[in-house]
């Protein structure tokens, strides 16, 4: 389980770091301001050409594989709910790197996941525990 959950630390670091850098490399495309092929276009053409895009993609691709390394060895509902803390990650990232505030009503959002993750890997802790062995009755009882 511990290895599962380092897993899930070194993707939810890459996630986080992917969005930031998607987010900076945005900040130098700029505004989209429409949906016509055009627009579209320009969009495409600056994400190519755009090193932090082109950088926070390789690193959403490789949350993306830690994902996949994780889905093979664990189940979903344990490991979905999970992979929200990438949301705790990135407010804290946003904070650091973007300068962004965060209002308390967001701050408690971030506890709720926080609880939420802790249910879950309470929830898998517990499941994981080898049940007692049975009693085995003694040879006087014949």
């Amino acid at each position: 389980m511990v290895k599962l959950l380092l897993i899930l630390l070194v993707g939810l670091v890459f996630e986080s770091t992917g969005v930031i850098l998607l987010k900076k490399g945005m900040m130098h495309v700029g505004d989209v301001n429409g949906y016509a092929a055009a627009d579209l276009f320009r969009l495409a053409r600056a994400g190519v050409t755009n090193p932090q895009i082109l950088l926070g993609v390789f690193f959403e691709a490789l949350f993306f594989a830690c994902l996949l390394i994780l889905m093979s060895r664990s189940d979903i509902s344990f490991l979905w709910p999970l992979t929200a803390l990438s949301f705790v990650f990135a407010t804290f990232a946003a904070i650091w790197f973007l300068g962004e505030n965060v209002s308390v009503v967001r701050w408690i959002g971030v506890i709720l996941i926080m609880i939420g993750a802790a249910f879950i890997s309470y929830s898998q802790h517990v499941k994981d525990k080898p049940a007692p062995p049975p009693a085995q009755s003694s040879g006087a009882d014949k």
